[in-house]
């Protein structure tokens, strides 16, 4: 007997990127993503603006996610969306669109936890990808979340650390900023630190009880060597950039596997599970391989498309939840802090 296809769209507006996915069970048959190109000019999300450019993007997102897929709205078995944590306004965006979109084809309305759906985008069905067993243990790294998380079930998840100040993603922005690199600057510092040698400056990792994270220290402490070098010489960065990169690199990626190693230690788990837009940074994913074969790890990284902020990680955690006939009331609210 053939399996009954649910089609399930997901919309995510947490932060500026507009998306939209179809997925026929747990199959992509579209992901749609409209970034924004403005906040660049501003070294960081403008709040107003993200909520702004979202309304623009929504509906001819949803109307290519639906095309790509070749199917009709009237086609959807339900409708899920980011309810939070993320920009308020941009939540608000797409919570409205979702609410409009469920009510006008009468079909289910369904809430999604954004740090649980980066987790879960594991599940989405892949070939050659081999989803990760209960328990493991998941890392979600990006521009605003770092956190370690036991997950012994779809919907049953334990953070066991996270960040008390700033998230990963921010540390590489702010570092990138004060080295005079683009936004967002991960990505031109994991470039660079391939070329120069991780050990030619020290940084001071911060010290931070149990499996918590903290950035703002290391922030403020290149910060200030940059200042002092570059007043000893004013091209001391021009000269030693692929070298600082390196640096900076190497000393967050260390503090990173020291609080996975210290979990895997405490609870015995040794299936990891990486999500969150900085962990497409290659050193990351080095290091992880390499713990593979040191510590007989198993580790699990989507394809890059899952890792950033996506609909596709929306719409599987609508199809997990469809399947439980967990839906959403009509009045639920967007919500800029939501925990697991």
């Amino acid at each position: 007997m053939e399996k009954e296809k649910i089609y399930i769209i997901g919309i995510e507006s947490s932060c500026d990127d507009t998306s939209a996915a179809v997925l026929c069970n747990d199959k992509i048959l579209s992901n749609v993503v409209a970034d924004q190109k403005i906040h660049a000019e501003y070294g960081g999300v403008v709040p107003e603006l993200a909520s702004r450019a979202h309304q623009q993007n929504i509906v001819p997102v949803v109307d290519q996610a639906l095309k790509k897929a070749n199917i009709n709205k009237e086609q959807l078995s339900a409708i899920a969306f980011t309810r939070g944590p993320g920009l308020m306004g941009s939540l608000l965006v797409g919570t409205s669109f979702a609410k409009s979109l469920a009510y006008g084809l009468d079909i289910p309305l369904i809430d999604v936890n954004h740090m649980q759906a980066h987790i879960l985008a594991h599940f989405i069905e892949e070939e050659n990808y081999s989803k990760p067993p209960f328990p493991f243990l998941a890392m979600t790294i990006s521009g605003g979340h770092t956190q370690i998380v036991k997950v012994t079930d779809h919907f049953n998840m334990q953070v066991l650390g996270e960040t008390i100040d700033d998230a990963v993603g921010e540390a590489y922005d702010k570092s990138g900023k004060v080295l005079g690199l683009g936004y967002p600057a991960g990505p031109e510092i994991d470039r660079r630190a391939q070329l120069g040698n991780p050990k030619a400056y020290k940084f001071t990792k911060p010290k931070v009880d149990g499996l918590n994270f903290s950035f703002s220290g290391l922030k403020t402490a290149i910060l200030y060597f940059v200042q002092r070098e570059t007043k000893a010489n004013p091209n001391f960065v021009k000269e030693n950039l692929n070298d600082i990169c390196a640096s900076i690199q190497y000393t967050i990626i260390g503090i990173l596997m020291d609080k996975l190693k210290l979990a895997v230690k405490q609870t015995g788990i040794k299936h990891i599970a990486i999500g969150g837009g900085v962990s497409a940074n290659s050193g990351i994913r080095k290091a992880l391989k390499d713990a593979e074969h040191k510590f007989g790890w198993t580790t699990y990284i989507p394809k890059f498309e899952y890792t950033t902020d996506n609909a596709a990680m929306i719409a599987i955690v609508g199809y997990l939840k469809y399947l439980k006939k967990d839906f959403s009331d009509f009045d639920v609210m967007a919500t800029a802090r939501l925990k697991i």
